[in-house]
């Protein structure tokens, strides 16, 4: 495999951009091929069948397009998805996930009470609290289901009050009572970070693969000589099942307008 082939990366909208914005200012000279499932999301919300099929098509997608690397930059196909995708394409790529990196990061950190947000199909699935406690028994995690928080991200929603007030609904929950730190178990929600923060008055630190994931792929990639060290990097490219128009706008918004944005058809529907 050649280290100047490009990075797959796919969410089900615009929740993966931070990761593809992460890992281009964290590695400037590799490639990026970003595919948003707009056509399917939210994923949080499908059944575990049709999260695999679409994230098998993806694949399939992105491995024509001769990707090293693929990361599942959503926390739905990270949570229920991860073991179908490298089965399907582990021997042919190196697969990635949104949650190993936040897992790893968790081992250097002092603390007893975790809470963790995401879609209901991540926080059902009990993945976080599987590997949190595989790593560190004595931490407690409390999870909490927010299912309104990636639509409304995801529809660009812009009412201040009305977005703190379902933010603040959510936190403050039973669940989430006492806790040290937060998981934002979807990469949609470091675009609400700062909403997060001013509930929490900045006294509850908060976590989300963003933290990680780019240090993390990184130190993989070297470690299997697949970094890419030349300089002549070629245009990213960016597709998408269905070009919404609020998806153009926060796609033109993290890579300030240079995007070449496509729409394709990829899905065998089943």
């Amino acid at each position: 495999m050649k280290s100047d082939l490009p990075i797959g990366i796919f969410d089900s909208g615009i929740g993966g951009l931070t990761v593809a914005r992460e890992i281009i200012d964290l590695m400037p000279n590799e490639k990026v091929i970003y595919f948003g499932d707009t056509l399917h999301l939210p994923y949080g919300e499908k059944s575990k069948e049709k999260v695999i099929n679409y994230c098998s098509n993806i694949c399939d997608f992105l491995l024509n397009k001769k990707c090293k690397v693929i990361v599942a930059a959503c926390n739905t196909a990270s949570s229920i998805a991860i073991k179908n995708i490298k089965q399907k394409v582990g021997k042919e790529c190196i697969i990635f996930n949104v949650i190993d990196p936040v897992i790893e990061h968790l081992k250097s950190l002092k603390i007893k009470k975790i809470g963790i947000i995401g879609t209901n199909a991540t926080i059902n699935s009990h993945v976080y609290e599987k590997k949190i406690t595989e790593i560190k028994s004595e931490i407690s995690v409390f999870s909490l289901a927010t299912p309104l928080l990636a639509p409304m991200i995801e529809s660009g929603f812009h009412d201040a009050s009305i977005k703190k007030k379902i933010i603040a609904t959510y936190l403050n929950h039973e669940n989430l009572k006492n806790i040290e730190t937060l998981i934002l178990g979807c990469t949609h929600y470091p675009l609400i970070e700062l909403e997060i923060n001013e509930f929490y008055k900045n006294k509850i630190p908060v976590l989300s693969s963003l933290n990680s994931i780019g240090l993390y792929i990184r130190k993989k990639l070297e470690k299997n000589n697949l970094l890419n060290k030349t300089q002549n990097v070629k245009s990213h490219e960016f597709f998408v099942s269905d070009c919404t128009t609020s998806f153009q706008k926060s796609a033109k918004s993290f890579f300030n307008n240079d995007i070449n944005l496509k729409e394709i058809h990829i899905f065998n529907e089943k």
